[in-house]
């Protein structure tokens, strides 16, 4: 399929995607002939791509034409969407035309239905900090591509070193390539602990703390998570959906659910096996207490989006939310 659309806010990582699709389509001996990027700022970039796309290329390999945070799927006019409806459908084999944007394409439009149809669409935003599975199952993928070998423990290790943090990833990996060598053994935790970075104190650590009502731990991971310049509002997230999923799994455990797949599938949770342990998790916690954790959240992501402090915002809100947490004779 000639005609691709990438979208998300994980920069990196699209910025990769588009890396690897042009090297894989353009002839390196003509790429400075057959590689066009058109700029996001100019008014009829839509309209002269898509008459380069209709170009035969020179020389050998394909024409690849690139227009990065194109408004395309957000807005688009009916003279665009006229010429859009008659050039896709005959996108020659020999050009690959490529729309990106940071935006989520808005599937009410025309446009966005066409490109739905004729398109190969593809998302690159960020893995949400609390789906484990998932990042530790990035981790596996990149550094086969980056040709490192790690055993299961250090997979982990990385995976909650870095988080969803992927232009780190590649980096870590790289480096971690370079201290691999010819080393037929793989890469374990002890060393990934001793040459990755942390720059996330991880956001699942602070909410872990603040479950087990730690609130000098919690403290300290705020600071930290603010000085590594964490944004304050994924933080944020992360907590909520943290703390969302342990009251779900704690009312269908109190409700008497025994199904680990049933109890996963209701409370977001990828992979059932997890199950034992996020029950082992909210063991020493009532629901009662979780549902009051819910309020205190909601006002710490109102107050971040109204501009509060976020260091001290944070800091109150975790204060809080710990003492919601902690046994009821040990409650301030």
């Amino acid at each position: 399929m000639p005609v691709y659309y990438f979208w998300g806010e994980d920069e990196f990582a699209l910025r990769q995607a588009v890396e690897k699709l042009r090297d894989r389509s353009v002839d390196p001996m003509w790429a400075s002939f057959n590689s066009e990027r058109i700029p996001p700022e100019q008014a009829d970039g839509v309209l002269v791509a898509l008459s380069l796309a209709l170009t035969p290329p020179f020389g050998a390999g394909q024409r690849f034409i690139w227009l990065p945070e194109t408004p395309l799927a957000q807005q688009c006019s009916d003279a665009v969407y006229a010429e859009l409806t008659r050039t896709l459908p005959q996108m020659p084999e020999t050009t690959v035309l490529l729309f990106s944007s940071t935006g989520k394409p808005n599937g009410r439009l025309k446009s966005t239905k066409l490109l739905q149809k004729v398109a190969e669409l593809k998302e690159f935003s960020p893995i949400p900090p609390w789906r484990g599975e998932a990042l530790e199952q990035q981790v596996v993928q990149v550094a086969h591509e980056v040709g490192v070998r790690l055993d299961r423990e250090a997979v982990a290790c990385l995976a909650a070193a870095v988080g969803n943090q992927t232009r780190q990833l590649y980096s870590e990996l790289e480096k971690l390539k370079l201290f691999q060598g010819d080393r037929s053994e793989p890469v374990t935790a002890r060393i990934v602990q001793a040459l990755v970075s942390t720059t996330t104190q991880n956001s699942l650590q602070l909410a872990a703390a603040i479950r087990q009502g730690d609130c000098d731990r919690a403290l300290s991971l705020v600071s930290d998570l603010i000085a590594s310049n964490e944004p304050a509002l994924r933080i944020s997230a992360t907590l909520i959906g943290q703390f969302r999923m342990w009251l779900w799994v704690k009312l269908l455990q109190e409700r008497g659910e025994r199904d680990p797949q049933a109890i996963a599938t209701a409370a977001g949770i990828g992979n059932p096996k997890r199950v034992h342990f996020v029950l082992q998790e909210v063991r020493s916690l009532t629901s009662r207490q979780l549902q009051q954790t819910l309020p205190l959240l909601l006002d710490l992501e109102f107050g971040l989006k109204q501009g509060a402090d976020p260091l001290g915002h944070l800091q109150s809100q975790v204060i809080a939310l710990c003492q919601c947490c902690q046994p009821p004779r040990s409650r301030l």
